[in-house]
């Protein structure tokens, strides 16, 4: 960094016939080149980005600090108004050197705003992140309609990862960790679960969404949060349980031998959604606090007409013949079923 510029190692590419350039900036520097976000308080036609959204910081913020050795950003976008020049390291090797920036230059932020306020507010807790890196992809300002457009561009065809493939490739997670062993060895689970997409298709051979067991889980621990912690008494506990939920659902035992197709059965049966596990996760979570008997009171579970043309489904799980996920319904069926094994006594206040 000299006086008056500040100088980077940076990559220069094409795009669109216009030159742009990837620079390593060290996080050190984050505080001094975004001093304040670039959000003026003028009308959204106006402005280059959206308005802060200061509630995400912390969340980005306790990512950083709780990860110092695994956390990963893609790069900040950003665009100069200003004073830019690119030095080649040499003739032959063009496209790698150094590039320098006024520090006078304006600078305006297309994607990366939040992680930038996050980085700030870390370093001020862990000075030693100073010395990590960032990249940063650097063109030149062309007016606030070109940097709107980046803005849009960026943005038009990002597309947040399903629940459930988050679950799968989450590592930190010790809940999504259970939540896959579950799906690969409980065996009403075990080839039935779909872990891509956040919704089965109509004729798919699966049952399941791996994000459904993951919550329906959550629920029959009773935990709570983002950060939770699984003793082998949870794993135990939960394989147990849902063990014992398919040992007295018939249907599901026909699935796994074959002699009923898994999208039939969500067709005819309530017992094969995810309301279903989230109910009967809550039910489970009224057994084991009562001290009850998994196998006595699941046992039970097999003189409940689950087919949907059972007229007591409607307004319970059902809504006009229609299946309906919301919570008053989860809530409503757990009650259901709860009353069908155990009375009236043990019911949830809805």
């Amino acid at each position: 960094m000299g006086n008056s510029y500040y100088v980077f190692p940076a990559v220069r590419g094409i795009q669109a016939g216009r030159e742009f350039y990837t620079a390593m900036c060290p996080l050190k520097l984050i505080p001094e080149l975004f001093k304040e976000i670039n959000i003026p308080l003028v009308p959204p036609r106006l402005r280059a980005q959206r308005i802060l959204n200061k509630r995400r910081i912390p969340e980005i913020k306790r990512y950083i600090l709780e990860n110092p050795y695994t956390y990963v950003f893609s790069s900040i976008t950003i665009s100069i108004d200003g004073n830019i020049e690119f030095e080649p390291v040499s003739e032959d090797d063009y496209q790698i050197g150094k590039l320098k920036i006024d520090k006078s230059s304006r600078v305006i932020i297309n994607d990366g705003q939040h992680r930038i306020e996050a980085i700030k507010q870390a370093l001020q807790e862990n000075p030693r992140l100073a010395y990590e890196t960032i990249s940063v992809v650097i063109f030149v300002d062309l007016g606030l309609e070109r940097s709107q457009q980046i803005f849009t561009d960026l943005n038009r065809y990002s597309v947040k990862p399903t629940p459930s493939i988050s679950i799968l490739y989450d590592y930190r997670d010790q809940m999504a960790e259970l939540a896959r062993y579950l799906s690969e060895n409980v065996y009403y689970f075990k080839g039935l679960v779909e872990y891509e997409r956040s919704s089965i298709s109509n004729r798919s051979h699966k049952l399941f969404t791996l994000s459904s067991i993951y919550h329906a889980t959550k629920e029959l621990l009773g935990k709570k949060g983002n950060k939770i912690e699984i003793s082998d008494e949870d794993r135990i506990l939960s394989f147990e349980f849902w063990e014992e939920v398919g040992r007295n659902i018939p249907e599901w035992e026909k699935i796994k031998k074959g002699e009923l197709a898994a999208y039939k059965a969500r067709q005819e049966y309530i017992h094969s959604h995810g309301l279903f596990l989230n109910a009967i996760a809550m039910v489970g979570r009224v057994i084991i606090s009562n001290h009850l008997s998994l196998q006595e009171t699941l046992s039970k579970l097999r003189d409940i007409n689950w087919h949907r043309n059972n007229p007591e489904w409607e307004g319970i799980a059902l809504n006009k013949g229609r299946l309906n996920k919301a919570n008053v319904n989860i809530k409503a069926t757990a009650n259901f079923i709860l009353k069908k094994i155990l009375g009236e006594k043990y019911v949830f206040q809805i």
